[in-house]
């Protein structure tokens, strides 16, 4: 079984931290090089890497990563709209 390049995870209020941290861990340990976990409430990305690099992107950030989407670009606002 291949890992994604990219997984997307939306956190709903009911998910623990952990829970959420979790899911993380699963997909970078399977071999997936990037992982957005996008929070609706606080309208924010969190982009979480391999190398155990976390970043957030607020809605007036753009998105992107070339290494895993080369031309990909969003302004994190466009994603909540």
């Amino acid at each position: 079984q291949q890992a994604p390049d990219l997984a997307v995870e939306i956190v709903t209020p009911s998910e623990t931290a952990n829970e959420v941290q979790d899911k993380v861990w699963d997909y970078l340990s399977a071999g997936t090089a990037l992982v957005w976990l996008v929070y609706p409430h606080s309208k924010r990305v969190v982009a979480h890497t391999p190398d155990d690099i976390a970043r957030t992107f607020k809605k007036t950030d753009t998105l992107e990563h070339n290494d895993v989407l080369p031309g990909f670009r969003c302004v994190v606002a466009e994603i909540f709209e």
